[in-house]
Formats: C-alpha cells, sequence, structure tokens
C-alpha cells in the first residue's frame, strides 16, 4: 500500500477515535467528558487529541510545511485552547461569559461530529500528494 493511503487510513481511524472520545448530545456534556479527562490528568485531556499529534509527526516525517498542514495545525490548536477555556470558565472561574453558557445547551447534530473528519482528511491528502 502507498505511504499517503497508509497515512489517509490512520488520519481517518484517529479522527473516528476522537468522535467516540469527545461524543456528546450538546456541547455542554462535551465540556463535561473532556473535563473528566482533565481531571484525571491534564496530559489525559491533551492524548484524546491525537490527530493533532499526529499531524505533527506527519509533518515532520514528510519534512512538509505547506498551507494545508498549518491550517490543520491551526484549526487543531484553536478548538483545544477554546475548550480548555470553556472549561476554566465553567468549573474554574465563578462567572461565565453569557454567551459561553447559552453555547453550551446547544444541540450537537450527528453530523457536526463529523465535521473534522472531512475537513481535516482532505486537507491533508492535498498536503501529502505531490502536485
Amino acid at each position: 500500500m502507498e505511504m499517503a493511503t497508509k497515512i489517509i487510513i490512520v488520519m481517518i481511524s484517529l479522527e473516528l477515535l476522537e468522535i467516540y472520545l469527545h461524543k456528546a448530545r450538546t456541547l455542554g456534556e462535551m465540556v463535561d467528558r473532556l473535563y473528566g479527562y482533565y481531571k484525571q490528568s491534564i496530559f489525559l485531556f491533551f492524548m484524546v487529541h491525537p490527530t493533532f499529534y499526529f499531524i505533527i509527526f506527519v509533518s515532520i516525517y514528510l519534512d512538509i510545511l505547506d498551507f494545508y498542514i498549518i491550517t490543520i495545525l491551526l484549526i487543531k490548536t484553536f478548538d483545544i485552547f477554546f475548550k480548555i477555556e470553556m472549561i476554566r470558565q465553567r468549573y474554574f472561574y465563578d462567572t461565565m461569559d453569557r454567551e459561553l453558557s447559552e453555547m453550551l445547551t446547544l444541540k450537537l447534530t450527528s453530523w457536526m461530529a463529523y465535521l473534522g473528519l472531512f475537513t481535516h482528511v482532505p486537507l491533508l491528502f492535498m498536503a501529502i500528494t505531490p502536485s
């Protein structure tokens, strides 16, 4: 099997694992689940984001640092820091921004969980295939 195909299969598998680890009906439930990981260990919290580390590994291994890789890393970095900020405001501060507290009650539809799969995998494919 070609290297690019193997990388894409691993990325899809890791995205599906991440979907499973973050699965929730509302944004508030997802924050609660992530806080559970955070309470056990901060390292566990970061380890439930395996695609972030995989993208860094692929970038270093294949010596690729182009627009697509940087885009994936930026999206994933903002995602992780946004989740940390929601955990901080919900569990460590006395008050939470009104907008964030309203966002926590939003229902997450089934297709929303797969957004990372449908955006990050094609971006990775474009990054690792020669143009």
